[in-house]
Protein backbone atom coordinates (compact mmCIF):
# COMPACT_ATOMS: atom_id res chain seq x y z
CA UNK A 1 0.00 0.00 0.00
CA UNK A 2 2.79 2.45 0.67
CA UNK A 3 4.44 2.14 -3.10
CA UNK A 4 0.40 3.23 -4.53
CA UNK A 5 0.48 5.86 -1.77
CA UNK A 6 3.74 7.32 -2.91
CA UNK A 7 2.83 6.80 -6.35
CA UNK A 8 -0.59 8.29 -6.16
CA UNK A 9 1.11 11.15 -4.58
CA UNK A 10 3.41 11.61 -7.36
CA UNK A 11 0.82 11.10 -10.02
CA UNK A 12 -1.03 13.83 -8.32
CA UNK A 13 1.61 16.17 -8.29
CA UNK A 14 2.93 15.54 -11.63
CA UNK A 15 -0.65 15.54 -13.02
CA UNK A 16 -0.41 19.93 -11.43
CA UNK A 17 3.04 19.92 -13.52
CA UNK A 18 1.15 18.93 -16.58
CA UNK A 19 -1.55 21.20 -16.18
CA UNK A 20 -0.36 24.19 -15.12
CA UNK A 21 1.96 24.31 -18.56
CA UNK A 22 -1.28 23.39 -20.49
CA UNK A 23 -2.59 26.91 -19.36
CA UNK A 24 0.09 28.96 -19.40
CA UNK A 25 1.70 27.30 -22.38
CA UNK A 26 -1.12 29.03 -25.00
CA UNK A 27 -0.93 32.49 -23.40
CA UNK A 28 2.89 32.31 -23.56
CA UNK A 29 2.79 31.07 -27.20
CA UNK A 30 0.58 34.34 -28.06
CA UNK A 31 2.37 37.15 -25.94
CA UNK A 32 5.97 36.32 -26.57
CA UNK A 33 5.58 34.86 -30.20
CA UNK A 34 7.49 32.41 -31.64
CA UNK A 35 10.88 34.21 -31.57
CA UNK A 36 10.61 34.75 -27.72
CA UNK A 37 9.53 31.43 -27.37
CA UNK A 38 12.45 30.17 -29.36
CA UNK A 39 15.32 32.22 -27.35
CA UNK A 40 13.85 30.77 -24.20
CA UNK A 41 14.09 27.58 -25.49
CA UNK A 42 17.70 28.02 -26.97
CA UNK A 43 18.63 30.07 -23.44
CA UNK A 44 17.07 27.05 -21.47
CA UNK A 45 18.52 23.97 -23.07
CA UNK A 46 22.22 25.79 -23.00
CA UNK A 47 22.25 26.42 -19.01
CA UNK A 48 20.53 22.76 -18.37
CA UNK A 49 23.97 21.37 -19.33
CA UNK A 50 25.21 23.69 -16.73
CA UNK A 51 22.64 22.35 -13.80
CA UNK A 52 23.69 19.30 -14.91
CA UNK A 53 27.17 19.45 -14.16
CA UNK A 54 26.30 21.03 -10.78
CA UNK A 55 23.66 18.23 -10.20
CA UNK A 56 26.57 15.49 -10.50
CA UNK A 57 24.11 12.63 -10.93
CA UNK A 58 23.03 13.45 -7.22
CA UNK A 59 19.70 12.85 -8.11
CA UNK A 60 19.57 9.24 -8.78
CA UNK A 61 22.86 8.26 -6.49
CA UNK A 62 21.17 10.17 -3.44
CA UNK A 63 17.97 8.63 -3.05
CA UNK A 64 19.71 5.33 -3.71
CA UNK A 65 21.65 5.25 -0.97
CA UNK A 66 19.91 6.97 1.61
CA UNK A 67 17.32 4.07 0.37
CA UNK A 68 20.06 1.57 1.33
CA UNK A 69 20.16 3.22 5.05
CA UNK A 70 16.91 4.64 5.35
CA UNK A 71 16.44 2.14 9.02
CA UNK A 72 19.22 3.75 10.54
CA UNK A 73 18.92 7.66 11.39
CA UNK A 74 22.72 8.23 12.36
CA UNK A 75 23.60 6.45 8.61
CA UNK A 76 20.87 8.37 6.93
CA UNK A 77 22.36 11.76 8.59
CA UNK A 78 26.06 10.98 7.81
CA UNK A 79 25.05 9.51 4.08
CA UNK A 80 22.68 12.80 4.12
CA UNK A 81 25.64 15.58 5.46
CA UNK A 82 28.25 13.87 2.88
CA UNK A 83 26.55 14.16 -0.37
CA UNK A 84 25.44 17.78 0.31
CA UNK A 85 29.62 19.03 1.16
CA UNK A 86 30.06 17.33 -2.43
CA UNK A 87 26.79 18.73 -4.26
CA UNK A 88 28.08 22.23 -2.60
CA UNK A 89 31.61 21.80 -4.82
CA UNK A 90 29.84 21.14 -7.96
CA UNK A 91 27.64 23.85 -7.67
CA UNK A 92 30.27 26.44 -6.86
CA UNK A 93 32.58 25.26 -9.46
CA UNK A 94 29.56 25.40 -12.18
CA UNK A 95 28.79 28.39 -11.34
CA UNK A 96 32.43 29.79 -12.17
CA UNK A 97 31.64 28.05 -15.19
CA UNK A 98 28.47 29.78 -16.29
CA UNK A 99 29.88 33.15 -15.52
CA UNK A 100 32.79 32.62 -17.80
CA UNK A 101 30.55 30.74 -20.42
CA UNK A 102 28.20 34.09 -20.24
CA UNK A 103 31.42 36.76 -20.78
CA UNK A 104 32.93 35.06 -23.39
CA UNK A 105 29.60 33.76 -25.47
CA UNK A 106 27.86 37.31 -25.00
CA UNK A 107 24.65 36.66 -27.28
CA UNK A 108 21.81 36.82 -24.98
CA UNK A 109 23.70 37.59 -21.91
CA UNK A 110 20.90 38.81 -20.13
CA UNK A 111 18.37 36.07 -20.74
CA UNK A 112 21.10 33.58 -19.88
CA UNK A 113 22.48 35.36 -16.91
CA UNK A 114 18.50 34.96 -15.53
CA UNK A 115 18.86 31.02 -16.23
CA UNK A 116 21.41 30.90 -13.72
CA UNK A 117 19.00 30.82 -10.92
CA UNK A 118 18.71 27.26 -12.07
CA UNK A 119 22.28 26.10 -11.22
CA UNK A 120 21.81 27.99 -7.98
CA UNK A 121 18.41 26.04 -6.90
CA UNK A 122 20.33 22.63 -7.53
CA UNK A 123 22.61 23.34 -4.39
CA UNK A 124 19.18 23.06 -2.23
CA UNK A 125 17.49 20.38 -4.17
CA UNK A 126 17.33 17.69 -1.51
CA UNK A 127 14.56 15.66 -3.04
CA UNK A 128 16.35 12.71 -3.40
CA UNK A 129 16.64 12.62 0.56
CA UNK A 130 12.77 12.34 0.38
CA UNK A 131 12.74 9.92 -2.14
CA UNK A 132 15.19 7.34 -0.53
CA UNK A 133 12.81 7.35 2.47
CA UNK A 134 9.66 7.15 0.28
CA UNK A 135 8.46 10.04 1.85
CA UNK A 136 7.01 11.64 -1.00
CA UNK A 137 3.83 14.04 0.70
CA UNK A 138 6.29 16.04 1.83
CA UNK A 139 7.65 17.05 -1.90
CA UNK A 140 4.58 17.22 -3.00
CA UNK A 141 2.50 19.27 -0.41
CA UNK A 142 4.91 22.62 -0.72
CA UNK A 143 6.14 22.12 -4.17
CA UNK A 144 3.00 22.72 -5.72
CA UNK A 145 1.95 25.66 -3.76
CA UNK A 146 5.20 26.96 -5.42
CA UNK A 147 4.54 25.72 -8.70
CA UNK A 148 0.43 27.64 -8.20
CA UNK A 149 2.09 30.58 -7.43
CA UNK A 150 4.57 30.56 -10.10
CA UNK A 151 1.48 30.09 -12.82
CA UNK A 152 -0.01 33.13 -11.31
CA UNK A 153 3.17 35.41 -11.62
CA UNK A 154 3.51 34.48 -15.35
CA UNK A 155 -0.15 35.90 -15.76
CA UNK A 156 0.23 38.63 -14.26
CA UNK A 157 3.81 39.79 -14.79
CA UNK A 158 4.83 38.79 -18.36
CA UNK A 159 2.39 40.57 -20.91
CA UNK A 160 4.38 41.08 -24.29
CA UNK A 161 7.04 40.17 -26.24
CA UNK A 162 9.30 42.87 -23.95
CA UNK A 163 8.34 40.83 -20.67
CA UNK A 164 10.65 37.56 -21.69
CA UNK A 165 13.33 38.01 -19.01
CA UNK A 166 10.61 38.57 -16.31
CA UNK A 167 9.06 35.06 -17.63
CA UNK A 168 12.34 33.27 -17.67
CA UNK A 169 13.24 34.74 -13.91
CA UNK A 170 9.53 34.27 -13.12
CA UNK A 171 10.57 30.36 -13.69
CA UNK A 172 14.51 29.98 -12.57
CA UNK A 173 13.27 31.46 -9.33
CA UNK A 174 10.02 29.66 -8.99
CA UNK A 175 11.90 26.60 -9.09
CA UNK A 176 15.09 27.96 -6.45
CA UNK A 177 11.96 28.52 -4.26
CA UNK A 178 10.53 25.69 -4.69
CA UNK A 179 13.92 23.70 -3.35
CA UNK A 180 13.76 25.89 -0.47
CA UNK A 181 10.83 24.34 0.55
CA UNK A 182 11.90 21.32 1.26
CA UNK A 183 14.67 22.61 4.17
CA UNK A 184 12.65 22.91 7.09
CA UNK A 185 11.67 19.67 7.56
CA UNK A 186 14.92 18.15 8.15
CA UNK A 187 15.36 19.45 11.58
CA UNK A 188 12.91 16.51 12.53
CA UNK A 189 15.00 13.74 10.21
CA UNK A 190 18.46 13.99 10.77
CA UNK A 191 20.65 13.94 13.51
CA UNK A 192 24.17 16.03 14.47
CA UNK A 193 27.11 14.51 13.22
CA UNK A 194 30.41 15.21 13.91
CA UNK A 195 32.69 16.89 10.43
CA UNK A 196 35.66 14.89 11.43
CA UNK A 197 33.03 11.76 11.01
CA UNK A 198 32.61 12.52 7.39
CA UNK A 199 34.04 10.91 4.30
CA UNK A 200 32.39 12.83 1.44
CA UNK A 201 35.14 11.88 -0.92
CA UNK A 202 33.40 8.24 -1.01
CA UNK A 203 30.55 9.25 -3.16
CA UNK A 204 31.89 11.29 -5.90
CA UNK A 205 33.35 8.20 -8.18
CA UNK A 206 30.05 6.60 -8.00
CA UNK A 207 28.08 9.56 -8.33
CA UNK A 208 30.23 10.88 -11.16
CA UNK A 209 29.43 7.40 -12.55
CA UNK A 210 25.60 8.11 -12.63
CA UNK A 211 26.35 11.50 -14.18
CA UNK A 212 27.40 10.12 -17.33
CA UNK A 213 24.47 9.04 -18.19
CA UNK A 214 22.81 11.69 -17.30
CA UNK A 215 24.43 14.14 -19.43
CA UNK A 216 24.82 12.17 -22.36
CA UNK A 217 20.92 11.95 -21.63
CA UNK A 218 21.02 15.51 -21.16
CA UNK A 219 23.22 15.62 -24.55
CA UNK A 220 20.94 13.75 -27.09
CA UNK A 221 17.48 15.74 -25.34
CA UNK A 222 18.64 19.14 -25.54
CA UNK A 223 21.68 19.18 -28.25
CA UNK A 224 18.85 19.14 -30.81
CA UNK A 225 17.10 22.34 -30.17
CA UNK A 226 20.94 23.94 -29.24
CA UNK A 227 21.85 23.41 -32.77
CA UNK A 228 18.32 24.96 -33.79
CA UNK A 229 18.71 27.90 -32.19
CA UNK A 230 22.50 28.32 -32.79
CA UNK A 231 21.66 28.07 -36.53
CA UNK A 232 19.54 30.89 -36.15
CA UNK A 233 16.17 28.65 -36.79
CA UNK A 234 14.97 30.45 -33.25
CA UNK A 235 11.24 29.68 -34.40
CA UNK A 236 12.13 26.31 -35.03
CA UNK A 237 13.78 25.78 -31.75
CA UNK A 238 10.27 26.97 -30.31
CA UNK A 239 8.25 24.45 -31.97
CA UNK A 240 10.82 21.72 -30.81
CA UNK A 241 10.32 22.81 -27.69
CA UNK A 242 6.09 23.02 -27.53
CA UNK A 243 6.06 19.44 -29.01
CA UNK A 244 8.88 18.17 -26.71
CA UNK A 245 6.90 19.70 -23.56
CA UNK A 246 3.67 18.05 -24.52
CA UNK A 247 5.45 14.55 -25.21
CA UNK A 248 7.62 15.27 -21.74
CA UNK A 249 4.59 16.05 -19.64
CA UNK A 250 2.13 13.60 -20.69
CA UNK A 251 5.55 11.29 -19.82
CA UNK A 252 5.22 12.28 -16.19
CA UNK A 253 2.53 10.04 -15.44
CA UNK A 254 4.59 6.79 -16.69
CA UNK A 255 7.47 7.67 -14.82
CA UNK A 256 6.04 8.38 -11.93
CA UNK A 257 6.36 4.57 -11.59
CA UNK A 258 9.89 4.74 -11.51
CA UNK A 259 10.49 7.57 -9.14
CA UNK A 260 8.51 5.72 -6.26
CA UNK A 261 9.84 2.12 -7.17
CA UNK A 262 13.38 3.10 -7.48
CA UNK A 263 14.09 3.51 -3.71
CA UNK A 264 11.86 0.78 -2.93
CA UNK A 265 14.19 -1.80 -5.39
CA UNK A 266 16.60 -0.69 -3.70
CA UNK A 267 15.60 -1.47 -0.61
CA UNK A 268 14.43 -5.30 -1.57
CA UNK A 269 18.06 -5.38 -2.69
CA UNK A 270 19.98 -4.39 -0.40
CA UNK A 271 17.86 -7.93 1.68
CA UNK A 272 18.75 -10.14 -0.84
CA UNK A 273 15.26 -10.34 -2.11
CA UNK A 274 16.54 -10.88 -6.30
CA UNK A 275 13.05 -12.82 -6.69
CA UNK A 276 11.07 -10.14 -5.06
CA UNK A 277 12.91 -7.18 -7.33
CA UNK A 278 12.19 -9.50 -10.68
CA UNK A 279 8.50 -9.53 -9.87
CA UNK A 280 8.23 -6.18 -8.74
CA UNK A 281 9.70 -4.98 -11.84
CA UNK A 282 7.69 -7.56 -14.22
CA UNK A 283 4.84 -6.14 -12.95
CA UNK A 284 5.62 -2.14 -12.91
CA UNK A 285 6.84 -3.27 -17.05
CA UNK A 286 2.97 -3.84 -17.67
CA UNK A 287 1.73 -1.12 -15.81
CA UNK A 288 4.21 1.41 -17.84
CA UNK A 289 3.54 -0.50 -21.15
CA UNK A 290 0.17 -0.26 -20.56
CA UNK A 291 -0.05 3.68 -19.75
CA UNK A 292 2.91 4.65 -22.17
CA UNK A 293 1.20 2.88 -25.23
CA UNK A 294 -2.27 4.43 -24.73
CA UNK A 295 -0.79 7.47 -24.37
CA UNK A 296 1.52 7.24 -27.47
CA UNK A 297 -1.53 6.64 -29.70
CA UNK A 298 -4.03 9.32 -27.56
CA UNK A 299 -1.12 12.05 -28.62
CA UNK A 300 -0.45 10.82 -32.11
CA UNK A 301 -4.25 10.64 -33.18
CA UNK A 302 -5.25 14.52 -31.75
CA UNK A 303 -1.30 16.19 -32.74
CA UNK A 304 -2.13 17.28 -35.83
CA UNK A 305 -5.17 19.79 -35.10
CA UNK A 306 -3.92 20.03 -31.58
CA UNK A 307 -1.01 22.09 -32.07
CA UNK A 308 -2.26 25.24 -33.87
CA UNK A 309 -5.15 24.90 -31.98
CA UNK A 310 -3.37 25.01 -28.33
CA UNK A 311 -0.61 27.26 -29.45
CA UNK A 312 -2.03 29.62 -31.99
CA UNK A 313 -1.88 29.20 -35.62
CA UNK A 314 1.57 30.52 -35.67
CA UNK A 315 2.80 27.21 -34.23
CA UNK A 316 1.01 24.82 -37.07
CA UNK A 317 4.04 23.38 -36.98
CA UNK A 318 3.79 21.77 -33.41
CA UNK A 319 1.51 19.65 -34.46
CA UNK A 320 2.95 17.45 -36.87
CA UNK A 321 6.42 17.21 -35.01
CA UNK A 322 4.16 15.74 -32.60
CA UNK A 323 3.00 13.15 -34.22
CA UNK A 324 6.63 12.37 -35.70
CA UNK A 325 7.40 12.28 -31.45
CA UNK A 326 4.60 10.37 -29.61
CA UNK A 327 6.24 6.60 -30.57
CA UNK A 328 9.18 7.55 -28.38
CA UNK A 329 6.75 7.32 -25.67
CA UNK A 330 7.17 3.68 -25.26
CA UNK A 331 11.12 2.90 -25.77
CA UNK A 332 11.64 5.59 -22.87
CA UNK A 333 8.71 4.23 -20.53
CA UNK A 334 10.25 0.89 -20.93
CA UNK A 335 13.79 2.52 -20.08
CA UNK A 336 12.04 4.17 -17.38
CA UNK A 337 11.64 0.38 -15.58
CA UNK A 338 14.85 -1.31 -17.03
CA UNK A 339 17.18 1.43 -16.33
CA UNK A 340 15.78 3.59 -13.26
CA UNK A 341 13.89 0.74 -11.52
CA UNK A 342 16.37 -2.28 -12.24
CA UNK A 343 19.62 -1.79 -13.49
CA UNK A 344 20.45 1.30 -11.04
CA UNK A 345 19.06 -0.09 -7.42
CA UNK A 346 20.73 -3.64 -8.52
CA UNK A 347 24.20 -1.78 -9.22
CA UNK A 348 24.47 -2.74 -12.57
CA UNK A 349 25.21 1.18 -13.77
CA UNK A 350 27.71 0.28 -16.21
CA UNK A 351 24.74 -1.23 -18.45
CA UNK A 352 22.59 2.03 -17.68
CA UNK A 353 25.68 4.05 -18.35
CA UNK A 354 26.23 2.30 -22.03
CA UNK A 355 22.66 2.01 -23.54
CA UNK A 356 22.64 6.07 -22.68
CA UNK A 357 25.93 6.98 -24.18
CA UNK A 358 24.95 4.75 -27.62
CA UNK A 359 22.01 6.56 -27.47
CA UNK A 360 23.77 9.91 -27.42
CA UNK A 361 26.65 8.21 -29.82
CA UNK A 362 24.00 7.99 -32.56
CA UNK A 363 22.42 11.54 -31.86
CA UNK A 364 25.75 13.13 -32.79
CA UNK A 365 25.77 10.99 -35.68
CA UNK A 366 22.97 11.59 -37.25
CA UNK A 367 21.81 15.18 -35.59
CA UNK A 368 24.02 17.79 -38.14
CA UNK A 369 23.26 15.90 -41.38
CA UNK A 370 19.23 15.53 -40.78
CA UNK A 371 18.74 18.88 -39.19
CA UNK A 372 20.58 20.10 -42.40
CA UNK A 373 18.48 18.01 -44.92
CA UNK A 374 14.92 17.95 -43.08
CA UNK A 375 15.28 20.79 -40.36
CA UNK A 376 12.93 20.67 -37.27
CA UNK A 377 11.37 17.24 -38.15
CA UNK A 378 14.97 16.05 -38.75
CA UNK A 379 15.52 17.08 -34.97
CA UNK A 380 12.77 15.17 -33.99
CA UNK A 381 13.59 12.11 -35.71
CA UNK A 382 16.60 11.81 -34.36
CA UNK A 383 14.93 11.83 -30.55
CA UNK A 384 12.60 9.21 -31.57
CA UNK A 385 15.81 6.44 -32.90
CA UNK A 386 18.13 7.89 -30.14
CA UNK A 387 15.42 6.78 -27.21
CA UNK A 388 14.92 3.29 -29.68
CA UNK A 389 18.69 2.81 -29.20
CA UNK A 390 19.41 3.37 -25.41
CA UNK A 391 15.77 1.45 -25.07
CA UNK A 392 16.83 -1.85 -26.92
CA UNK A 393 20.41 -1.80 -25.95
CA UNK A 394 19.17 -1.93 -21.75
CA UNK A 395 16.71 -4.97 -22.95
CA UNK A 396 19.57 -6.72 -25.18
CA UNK A 397 21.90 -6.77 -21.75
CA UNK A 398 18.70 -7.83 -19.39
CA UNK A 399 16.78 -10.57 -21.54
CA UNK A 400 17.82 -13.35 -19.52
CA UNK A 401 17.63 -11.29 -15.86
CA UNK A 402 14.06 -10.15 -16.85
CA UNK A 403 12.60 -12.44 -19.80
CA UNK A 404 12.11 -10.05 -21.51
CA UNK A 405 10.83 -11.50 -24.64
CA UNK A 406 7.75 -12.86 -22.22
CA UNK A 407 7.59 -9.08 -20.68
CA UNK A 408 6.83 -7.82 -24.99
CA UNK A 409 4.49 -10.83 -25.65
CA UNK A 410 2.24 -9.50 -23.16
CA UNK A 411 2.16 -5.42 -24.73
CA UNK A 412 0.25 -6.97 -27.56
CA UNK A 413 -3.42 -6.45 -26.70
CA UNK A 414 -1.79 -2.90 -25.45
CA UNK A 415 -0.68 -1.96 -29.13
CA UNK A 416 -3.72 -3.37 -30.94
CA UNK A 417 -6.35 -1.56 -28.70
CA UNK A 418 -4.13 1.84 -28.90
CA UNK A 419 -4.01 1.35 -32.84
CA UNK A 420 -7.65 0.81 -33.06
CA UNK A 421 -8.00 3.82 -30.92
CA UNK A 422 -5.51 5.98 -33.29
CA UNK A 423 -7.41 5.30 -36.21
CA UNK A 424 -11.10 6.20 -34.88
CA UNK A 425 -9.51 9.20 -33.43
CA UNK A 426 -6.91 10.78 -35.87
CA UNK A 427 -9.92 9.75 -38.88
CA UNK A 428 -12.80 11.84 -36.95
CA UNK A 429 -10.10 14.64 -36.49
CA UNK A 430 -9.00 15.48 -39.39
CA UNK A 431 -10.04 18.82 -40.69
CA UNK A 432 -12.57 19.74 -37.61
CA UNK A 433 -12.81 23.27 -36.27
CA UNK A 434 -11.33 22.24 -32.67
CA UNK A 435 -12.75 23.32 -29.40
CA UNK A 436 -12.17 22.70 -25.58
CA UNK A 437 -15.58 20.73 -24.92
CA UNK A 438 -15.25 18.91 -28.70
CA UNK A 439 -10.94 18.06 -27.42
CA UNK A 440 -12.32 17.10 -23.62
CA UNK A 441 -15.00 14.51 -25.46
CA UNK A 442 -12.80 13.31 -27.45
CA UNK A 443 -10.29 12.22 -25.47
CA UNK A 444 -12.62 11.22 -22.17
CA UNK A 445 -13.72 8.82 -25.25
CA UNK A 446 -10.70 7.22 -26.38
CA UNK A 447 -8.99 6.49 -23.01
CA UNK A 448 -12.13 5.37 -21.67
CA UNK A 449 -12.50 2.72 -24.86
CA UNK A 450 -8.35 2.16 -24.51
CA UNK A 451 -8.95 1.49 -20.18
CA UNK A 452 -12.25 -0.59 -20.44
CA UNK A 453 -11.72 -2.66 -23.40
CA UNK A 454 -8.32 -3.92 -22.20
CA UNK A 455 -9.65 -4.48 -18.27
CA UNK A 456 -12.02 -6.64 -19.87
CA UNK A 457 -9.52 -8.63 -21.84
CA UNK A 458 -6.77 -8.60 -19.43
CA UNK A 459 -6.44 -10.14 -15.75
CA UNK A 460 -3.59 -8.57 -14.52
CA UNK A 461 -5.10 -4.80 -15.13
CA UNK A 462 -8.13 -6.44 -13.56
CA UNK A 463 -5.74 -6.65 -10.76
CA UNK A 464 -4.58 -3.46 -10.93
CA UNK A 465 -7.72 -2.25 -10.88
CA UNK A 466 -9.01 -3.72 -7.53
CA UNK A 467 -5.59 -2.15 -6.08
CA UNK A 468 -6.87 1.24 -6.73
CA UNK A 469 -4.34 2.02 -9.78
CA UNK A 470 -6.73 2.08 -12.69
Amino acid sequence: MRVIKNYLYNVGYQLLAIILPLITSPYISRVLLPKGVGIFTYTYSVSQYFVLIAGLGISLYGSRQIAYVKNNSEKISKTFFEIIIVEILAVVLTLMLYVVFILIYRRYSIYFFSQSFYIISVLFDISWFYMGLEDFQKIVLKNSLVKLSTAVCIFVFVRNYTDLNKYILILSLGTLLGNLTFWPYLRHMIVRIKFSHLTPIKHLKPALFLFVPQIAIQFYTQLDKIILGAMGKEDAAGFYNYSDGIIRMALTLVTSVGTVMLPHVATAYSKGENDKVKEMVKKSFKFVSFLSIGIAFGIASISIEFGPFFYGNDYEPVGKVMLLEAPAIVPIAWASVIGNQYLIPTKQTNTYVMSVLYGAFINLILCIPLILKLGLYGAMLITVVSEGVVTGYQMIKVRKQLQICDMLKETYRFFLVGFIMFLVIFTLMIHKKLSILLLTIIVFCGASFYILVLIVFDEDLRSLKKEKLL
